[in-house]
């Protein structure tokens, strides 16, 4: 006879990362990473763990009923190609806070929502999920979760399930971020398409378009699509949950005032970081190495990427953002978002 799983065990132990739900079986998939294993990872998804990881399967509710009271949570919701990696990472604070870099098991939600998954199923797993989330790797740390881009549509119920969460809401200016899109090349324009239909599912665009003006669409013209979508959700997050809740940020600000928006942060978050524990962060691997390769890289890097984009793809980029801004002032999408962190 098989021995009986003890739940307690994985529900109080971080080291057991909630990795996926599967809905048609009511599971958790937990696999074994510690916190060394989440700075050596870019993005806690399959693509990143080791394969050979311990993993265990357990019933959502057995498991998420023996969980420990969660840490608080708070949230960095993102649009992309604009430093969000460096913020989870700069909340590796081990004492303070701790940051989950896009975990899987939220885009299982959005999956099972795409699939048909109502409200009233969706809303008490959600909650047991961010609860498996919340489990900190040190008594009294925060959690910071940085979820990917898929969940913008569902950000309203994260921060609904949980009233004392806070978030940020960062984003790229239009031409940078058509910039990156543009010096991914192929692979780049290939996902901005894959997003946007994504978002089409989500009923997040709302830009005034028929469905045959967005067949119509260049490359550049649905990522700038899909970045007004999303800027409208978020400027929705911040007119819902007021600037008490929900700041916004652009990845530029952050780069040119990292000091600053570090301690507004800390602030938002309730990190209680001071100057120098503010500035230990700046110089550690977050804002001097890449998040992607964690090779050297810091602003300087970031904005000499940005200028050989911006030379090999001007005259696009600048008619796209000249056109995006019109669709926006027609569709009543703001550019400027309110409630700016700094």
């Amino acid at each position: 006879m098989a021995a009986t799983p003890d739940f307690a065990a994985v529900a109080t132990d971080p080291n057991w990362l909630a990795n996926r739900y599967d809905e048609s079986r009511d599971e958790v998939h937990f696999v074994r990473l510690t916190r060394e294993g989440h700075r050596e990872v870019t993005f806690i998804t399959d693509e990143y763990i080791n394969a050979e990881a311990p993993r265990l399967v357990l019933g959502r509710s057995d498991v998420a009923g023996a969980a420990g009271p969660p840490a608080p949570i708070h949230f960095i919701f993102h649009s992309a190609y604009c430093c969000s990696t460096v913020l989870a990472r700069a909340v590796d604070i081990e004492g303070v806070s701790m940051g989950l870099k896009e975990p899987l098991i939220l885009n299982d939600m959005v999956g099972w929502r795409r699939r048909g998954g109502g409200p009233g199923a969706l809303a008490p797993v959600l909650d047991d999920v961010l609860t498996l989330l919340a489990r900190p790797f040190s008594a009294g740390e925060k959690i910071v979760v940085k979820p990917s881009n898929v969940l913008n549509a569902i950000a309203p119920a994260l921060l609904g399930l949980r009233p004392q969460a806070n978030a940020i809401l960062l984003y790229a200016p239009l031409p940078d971020f058509l910039r990156s899109i543009a010096r991914k090349g192929l692979w780049g324009r290939r996902w901005v398409r894959e997003l946007f239909i994504g978002q089409l599912r989500d009923n997040i665009v709302d830009l005034g378009l028929g469905e045959q003006n967005y067949l119509d669409l260049t490359d550049l013209q649905v990522a700038a699509a899909g970045w007004l979508a999303q800027h409208h959700v978020f400027a929705r997050l911040v007119d819902r949950f007021g600037p008490a809740r929900v700041r916004t940020l652009d990845s530029a600000t952050l780069m040119a005032r990292p000091q600053e928006a570090m301690a507004r942060l800390s602030d938002l978050f309730g990190l209680g970081l001071d100057r120098q524990a503010v500035e230990h962060v700046l110089a550690g691997p977050a804002f001097t190495s890449h998040s992607k390769s964690n090779a050297g890289f810091g602003a300087a890097d970031r904005l000499a990427e940005q200028r050989d984009a911006a030379h090999t793809h001007a005259d696009e980029i600048g008619k796209v953002a000249i056109w995006a801004e019109a669709v926006a002032a027609a569709a009543g999408v703001p550019m400027e978002l309110k409630a700016p962190l700094l």
